[in-house]
């Protein structure tokens, strides 16, 4: 078995497979949807409640002032804490139950592409063939959901650490906010963007890095069936080895990502402009929802495709007895 040793190949190897198992990358979206929709229920539930508690009709507040609604709405929460207190108890359960099914989503995702990248050989070498690509193809309804329910503890584990270290990144971007906010005249309005804008850029580099070590921990955790602890010490010397690699992978993900941001706003722009034109709007809503599905399949396939390059260079930095194990015997 021989894995990539430059982040090009194993990019390249990475896309082939998850397009071998392309069933993964439906499943992430079907997943991210449903996150997505399941917090969408709750906020559409506190505007409901907003206006139940201003005592206004919903097209009144929209068309007011955002500052005075916000302020409305703030004042008239907390003069009923119990509302507030339900609301926001309703809130975080929901998006606890969809980030458990998010947690139990990924374990089957990871286990199946570990067993691809073991068991594909040199998929990236070329000429492509028909014989290596079938090698690749691993996902199966009972394999999945094997690695879901091997991996969920431990996921759910370093999900939980993961969202400590979030709350504690958060709070940081705050209390420096709030501190260069009471050094300078918090009546100047410049100087308010400007710290604003860099508690949130600072919180955004924040939560990339952290996105990459818990996904690199994912990796090591899958990889070696360890406990939380073993791979979160397993990233940093991972890292260290496979600086450059590791480093080359992320910027070309970054770039496509932001390519594919920009195309799809692109796209969403050209559908704005064409419900303008008679009788084409009739079109309009299907090949919306094409375009939705579409970005949301691509996104997904793009995240995948990451973390298959980086699963090749932590299996190529740490080795893998098991598949070597039968090459050696063999010889």
């Amino acid at each position: 078995m021989t894995h990539p040793g430059k982040a090009r190949t194993a990019l390249k190897r990475g896309a082939l497979l998850v397009a071998a198992n392309w069933q993964l990358a439906a499943i992430q979206s079907v997943a991210d949807t449903t996150f997505k929709m399941l917090v969408a229920v709750p906020i559409l539930g506190g505007a409901l409640l907003a206006t139940l508690l201003l005592e206004q009709d919903a097209g009144e507040i929209l068309a007011g002032d955002l500052r005075e609604t916000l302020l409305g709405v703030a004042e008239t929460l907390a003069a009923h804490p119990l509302a507030l207190a339900a609301y926001l108890s309703g809130f975080l359960i929901v998006v606890a139950g969809g980030a458990v099914l998010m947690f139990l989503v990924k374990g089957g995702t990871v286990s199946v592409l570990v067993e691809a990248d073991r068991l594909a050989g040199p998929i990236e070498q070329p000429p492509l063939r028909m014989a290596g690509f079938r090698r690749g193809m691993r996902f199966s309804i009972e394999g999945f959901t094997r690695g879901a329910s091997r991996l969920f503890r431990r996921y759910l584990g370093l999900g939980l650490l993961l969202t400590s270290v979030y709350t504690l990144a958060a709070a940081l971007c705050v209390l420096l906010a709030y501190g260069l906010f009471r050094l300078g005249a918090g009546d100047r309005p410049v100087l308010v963007g400007s710290v604003a804008a860099l508690a949130f850029a600072l919180f955004i580099a924040l939560s990339t890095i952290v996105n990459v070590f818990y996904l690199l921990a994912q990796i090591a955790l899958a990889v070696r069936d360890c406990g939380v602890g073993r791979a979160l010490a397993e990233v940093p010397r991972f890292v260290r080895g496979q600086t450059w690699k590791v480093m080359r992978v992320f910027l070309v993900t970054v770039l496509l990502l932001v390519l594919a941001t920009a195309l799809s706003i692109a796209a969403a722009w050209g559908f704005y402009l064409i419900a303008y034109v008679p009788l084409a709007s009739i079109i309009v809503l299907p090949l919306q929802l094409g375009a939705w599905l579409l970005r949301s399949l691509l996104f997904q396939y793009l995240g995948l495709t990451a973390l298959g390059a980086y699963l090749s260079l932590y299996r190529s930095f740490a080795g893998d007895r098991h598949a070597q194990g039968p090459t050696r015997a063999s010889r």
